[in-house]
């Protein structure tokens, strides 16, 4: 079965591969944890093949699943919805289910199960959206019920997310304004007023960067991210797409943001990230992605230096 994900779907992974340590907060909000951001997070595969009562199975992808390894270790499993569903709770206990299985033990013929702690982000509410969601298990001795977590993207106000530092809703946060951009598109007043707000929000980025809570290559992704999401809620108003952009500062390029995150790396000798440095320009220069000038003015060497550069690394 072929898995097709959406543009926010894609968002979601990507802040959580690229920008793990942004997801520490939300679950701190969430589930009320107090973890303190310097805990290492390990992803699970996000690929689990159910098993059908037909004997066919069918493989699910989760958004994500993790571990929190603190002081203990907690496992988590994360969906981001659009909008919710009659089987998303169907879905949760097939997935929570798998994960549990994929590191069930066996021991003096007792099976132990160990089900993540999971929640669900919706980017859209209605009134039918829950507040709270269960799964009750019946069994032969009892009943065991626990709880998927609900977040609501309208109930975080731009302070809100600044204040508790929940920037990994940033890019998400336009779905606030989803009802409204017909009118921005129409209304060059009301359409200033939004990108004032996402000015406002860059020069927020811009004072979290400078405090440290965030590094460079996190604000470029988050900036990057929000444009994403942009471009697919308001495919249908140019002028709104374009006018938020603007004031958002230029496209992050992949390559560029590559670069961003070797200059941020700590492990290592100098040298040694110079050297990764050079070898992607090189390789970006050969692929013709980016001018031999730029390439060398990135590592602040003359045209001829890098020329000499490249002729070395083809010799290796």
């Amino acid at each position: 079965m072929k898995i097709v994900n959406t543009p926010y779907d894609d968002v979601f992974r990507t802040l959580l591969n690229d920008c793990s340590s942004l997801i520490i907060p939300v679950i701190n909000e969430v589930f009320g944890e107090h973890y303190t951001g310097k805990e290492k997070i390990v992803f699970a595969p996000n690929e689990h093949f159910i098993n059908r009562q037909d004997g066919v199975e069918e493989e699910k992808i989760t958004d994500t699943s993790f571990k929190v390894l603190g002081l203990e270790e907690k496992k988590y499993h994360w969906e981001c919805q659009s909008a919710s569903d009659n089987s998303m709770l169907i879905r949760f206990f097939e997935y929570d289910t798998q994960i549990a299985l994929d590191e069930g033990i066996i021991e003096k013929n007792v099976l132990t199960v160990a089900f993540p702690h999971s929640a669900v982000l919706f980017l859209r509410c209605t009134v039918s959206t829950p507040d709270n969601m269960k799964i009750r298990i019946v069994t032969p001795e009892g009943d065991v019920c626990y709880h998927i977590q609900v977040m609501k993207m309208k109930d975080y106000s731009i302070d809100e997310i600044f204040n508790k530092k929940l920037f990994f809703l940033i890019p998400f946060y336009i779905f606030l304004h989803e009802n409204r951009l017909e009118e921005y598109s129409k209304d060059d007043t009301k359409l200033g007023s939004l990108k004032e707000e996402y000015e406002m929000i860059t020069s927020r980025l811009e004072a979290v960067l400078s405090e440290g809570d965030i590094n460079e290559y996190t604000k470029c992704t988050i900036i990057d991210m929000s444009k994403k999401v942009l471009e697919h809620i308001a495919k249908k108003y140019k002028n709104v797409r374009e006018g938020v952009e603007s004031v958002m500062g230029g496209k992050i390029l992949d390559y560029e943001a590559k670069i961003i995150k070797l200059e941020g790396r700590k492990e290592g000798k100098q040298e040694g990230r110079q050297e990764g440095k050079l070898e992607l320009l090189i390789d970006l220069v050969n692929e013709n992605i980016i001018s031999l000038a730029d390439a060398a003015s990135k590592i602040k060497l003359s045209e001829e230096e890098f020329m000499e550069k490249m002729q070395e690394y083809r010799a290796d």
